[in-house]
This record gives structure tokens, sequence and C-alpha cells, in this order.
């Protein structure tokens, strides 16, 4: 009797290549590929959505796209083959030979010897209207239906190359990433904005703790905590995942659940350092970003920013600004512009200040170091600076969207942190975080990027709701 092994290899012996099965039924391409090819030939299949039917007397054009492609895919048939279920927003699978196009506009085209109707769709129905330009605004109505209009389509292919750019960017800088927990016990931020993670059912046997994981848990507002654990042991680390805040707010800058880049670095005690990977992440991850999807993001800055491109190529072959808080202040003060909130030396910047700030550096994205004391978080590392209490934190401004990163040096010194937690009365609930200081501590910084805010800064668009896919917001879940 023949082992496992054996009858494996006779099976695969006997098998066709497969690339002999797809030929049988025409190679699958898509259209991507279909559009690319230099020397047509041979019968495909292609699988897609209709955008467009031209139905004429001796022959039917139909344009299809399978979302790999700004550009459709020209497919000619012979008018016999069109049914009434052909129609805009239907599914098809096309068998036909690629040849040479007539079309200036695409290299190729599809000569149909079949078309299968795999799904039909009702255009009276279908929300999107052949040859509109919808509003996003109109678009945002139907999740579930707008990865089929050409904007969101390039904005969802945007941003999977960006994704892969900025990974892409820290793995060739020495970065480790790692995978930090969505569910967490921790207030990173410590401003109170939090969703608390419950079980369906309240109910919760008699004398037994009431919480699932025996203490509040909660989604998390940021992973740099766990990054300072990693740290410990790893010079470089960065994670890239969703981040929760109950925030309520409706404003075009502000999301419930959005994505956040975050990086740690050990042994470090500037914050120029920090500054530097900022920027440095900032450009070469655009850089990558507009040589990659050139097409699809020229449909922004062509269509939904106009000029917006022109600002890109500004921000990115100028070194950014870096400006103090307090001078940040006193530009504030002297301003001709009658800002509704007064600027103060200590008050939180707000979206008019930071509006201002940029327009003040040229439209170029401004760093503003060193903030008060009392306005950031109590991980910031205390400055030894008088009777003005600041910290090594930094801000980074950009045109339109105003604040993108946030970083920091990290307190190190045990006993400054330990009588800051004091004072604030989180000694018992960071007391793993002060043995991070006791066990081989080292000077180090890091920074938080918002990932859709930098896609609508790379873009131009000017709400956040229409660079991610699935928007959550406050009286909002829809899906």
């Amino acid at each position: 009797m023949l082992g496992a092994g054996a009858s494996l290899a006779r099976l695969l012996r006997r098998a066709p290549p497969l690339c002999l099965q797809r030929r049988s039924r025409g190679g699958r391409l898509r259209v991507r590929e279909a559009l690319a090819a230099q020397a047509p030939g041979g019968d495909v299949r292609v699988q897609g959505w209709v955008r467009s039917v031209r139905s004429q007397k001796e022959v039917l054009f139909l344009d299809i796209n399978d979302g790999t492609s700004l550009q459709n895919l020209q497919v000619v048939a012979d008018p016999k083959l069109e049914s009434r279920d052909l129609g805009f927003g239907s599914s098809v699978e096309v068998q036909g030979k690629l040849v040479k196009s007539h079309n200036r506009k695409q290299n190729v085209e599809l000569q149909a010897e079949d078309i299968n109707i795999v799904g039909p769709c009702d255009p009276m129905a279908f929300p999107f209207k052949l040859k509109a330009r919808h509003a996003m605004d109109y678009t945002r109505q139907f999740p579930h239906l707008r990865c089929r209009t050409n904007t969101f389509s390039s904005l969802l292919r945007i941003r999977s190359k960006a994704t892969a750019a900025i990974h892409s960017y820290f793995q060739d800088n020495g970065y480790v990433h790692i995978h930090t927990p969505v569910i967490t016990s921790n207030d990173c931020e410590g401003a109170g904005e939090l969703f608390q993670v419950e079980t369906a059912s309240k109910t919760s046997e008699p004398g037994k703790n009431p919480h699932f994981f025996n203490v509040p848990a909660f989604l998390t507002v940021s992973g740099q905590l766990h990054l300072e654990v990693v740290t410990g042991g790893f010079v470089r680390a960065f994670t890239f995942g969703p981040t929760f805040r109950a925030e309520n707010s409706q404003s075009r800058r502000h999301l419930s659940e959005f994505y956040m880049v975050e990086a740690e670095i050990s042994f470090t005690e500037s914050l120029q350092d920090i500054m530097q990977e900022m920027e440095n992440l900032f450009k070469a991850s655009a850089a990558a970003i507009l040589s990659r999807c050139q097409e699809d993001v020229e449909l922004f800055h062509k269509y939904v920013a106009p000029g917006h491109k022109d600002k890109l190529d500004h921000m990115l072959k100028n070194k950014f600004v870096i400006m103090s808080y307090s001078e940040a202040i006193e530009v504030l003060k002297k301003a001709p512009e009658a800002f509704s909130f007064k600027p103060e030396w200590g008050c939180d910047l707000k979206k008019e200040h930071e509006k201002y700030l940029v327009k003040h550096c040229a439209d170029i994205p401004v760093f503003i170091i060193n903030y008060p004391y009392d306005l950031k978080p109590f991980y910031a590392r205390e400055n030894e600076d008088g009777p003005q209490r600041t910290v090594e934190a930094v801000d980074l401004l950009v045109p339109g969207v105003g604040e993108l990163y946030g970083g920091s040096l990290r307190e190190e010194r045990l006993h400054v942190l330990q009588s800051r937690l004091d004072r604030l009365g989180l000694l018992d609930t960071y007391q793993w975080y002060l043995d991070l200081r006791q066990f081989g501590t080292v000077p180090h910084g890091g920074f938080g990027m918002g990932f859709e805010r930098y896609l609508q800064c790379i873009l131009g668009v000017d709400n956040i709701k229409d660079v991610i896919p699935f928007p959550r917001f406050t009286h909002c879940c829809l899906l």
C-alpha cells in the first residue's frame, strides 16, 4: 500500500499544470494586468463590474472595472450578447481575446466571445448614476456601496499603498512591528474619553467580580504605553492599528475609531531626533504614495482638491519649521486676526490657532515644542527651565488639517515620574510603569500619527470621514 507522500506524488504527476487548466477556459486577467499588456493575444477571462454600456446597431461597448485600476477596460461585443440584465452596476465575467485598441486612451480592448452576467443590478434603484459626479457627502450615506465610485475606489487603493509604505519605512529603518492590544486597562492620554468594554449580558453572580477581566477594561486610545514596555528590550518598535476616542464631536477632523501609527525609540535624549524621524516618515511615505498611486492621487488633486498638488510639493521640498510653544503664543498675540479663543500662555491651542501658525510659517509644517507641564500627559519628560514648567513634548501642525503628530521624550527619571503619579493619584494604577524605570531604564521617546489625517494632508480631503472605509462617530455607526 502506498504511503500518503507517494499517493500525492502520483496525483501531481497525473494533474495537468495549473496554467494549462486555466488556459482551457482562457487565462484570468485582472483589469490592471489587461490594460498593461504589451503583446495582446490569446483567450482571456476578465471579471468585474459594468461601469457603462453603449449599444449601437453593429457593436456593443462595455466598460468594466474590478477595483485594480482607475481606468476601465473596454469590451467590444456583438450586440446579440446584450441582455436586459446587462446594465450599469451589474457584475460580469467576459471571455474573449485581448487585441490592440483603436482607442487612444488605452492600449488594448477585449473582443468578447461570451458575456456571463454574474449578478444583475437595477440601474434605476442603484444610488450611483452613470456619468454622474457624486459629492462625497452624498456617497458617505452608502458605506456599503461607495467603493463602486471612482473617487472612493481610488481612496482605498491609496490607503492600501500608504499602509504598505509606512510599514516599509519602519522595516527599512530597523523597527520591530508590534501588535499592541485593542482592549486595555490603561487610559494612556488621561483625558477620560474612553469606551468601556463590557459583556452583552449584564448579569453577574452574587459575590463575583462584575468585570469580565476583573478590572475595568477599555478600547485603547493609544498603543504607546505597550510600546514602551517593548522598547525595554528593543531599541526601535512601532505599531499601526485601530484606536478609539469617545469624543462627542461630529467635526470634520474627528472620528470615534481611527488608525494610529506609533513609534518608540530607546537610547535617545534629543527631541530633535524624534522630530527628524517624524519628518522623515512623513516625506518618505508621501514620496512612495505619489510614486505608486500617481493616477489615483491625480484624481483627488484634480477633482476633489484642485491646487492641492502645489501645496503638497511645497510641504515636501521644505525643511519643517520648529517653534517653541512660548514663541507660538507670542505670534498668536500679535496676529491681526480676532480669535474666538484668546491665546494665553498655558492654554491649549485651538484649530484656529493651529491654522494661523501654519499660515504664519508660509504653509510649511511646523513643530511646536516645549508645551506647558499641565497640557501634556504624565509620561512627558519635564524640562529643567525654571518657573514656567514645560515638558519636552512636540506637536506637528500641517496645512488644512492642524495637528497631525504628537510626541515627546518620556520621563525616565524614577523619582520625577513617581512624584507626578503621586500627585495625580495614579501610583497604584501605574506601578508597572514605574517598574520599567527601575529595571534597566534608558532615555527614550516616541510619537503617534493619525493615519486618516495623514491621508487628508496628502490628498487634500476636507472631511476625515471620507478617507476611512467605515467611519464611526457620535450618533453614527452604519453597518
